[in-house]
């Protein structure tokens, strides 16, 4: 939108919100109208997102399972494989929580067995 003065993006801006309905002005109101943006580029579709190592989430949880055993996992193993390679490329919290927590217990259960 560089193509326009301030001015007639503010003008489209408010174009945009007055055409939408009242349901979904209202749900911009909450969120805050100076931040919303109606003109920003869509993401990348999940399946063409790529994390540091520019591996799509697929190809990632392929190249994981391909180190494990097919008797070692089941369809709900590979979901969880595959909910956490998400998460964590999208940068959620929760699963950013949830693998950190496995990260310390990991090394909690390694501690405890060098010390036994």
């Amino acid at each position: 939108m560089s193509e326009f003065s301030p001015a007639e993006v503010e003008e489209k801006k408010k174009a945009i919100f007055e055409c939408m309905s009242p349901r979904r002005q209202k749900h911009i109101l909450k969120k805050g109208y100076d931040k919303w943006d109606p003109f920003q580029e869509p993401q990348d579709p999940i399946d063409i997102r790529k994390d540091k190592s520019k591996r799509t989430t697929q190809a990632l949880v392929r190249e994981f399972l391909e180190t494990r055993s097919f008797e070692e996992y089941s369809n709900e193993y590979g979901r969880g494989v595959l909910e956490i390679c998400l998460g964590i490329i999208n940068d959620d919290e929760r699963h950013k929580g949830m693998y950190e927590f496995s990260c310390w217990y990991h090394e909690l259960l390694n501690k405890e067995r060098v010390e036994s």
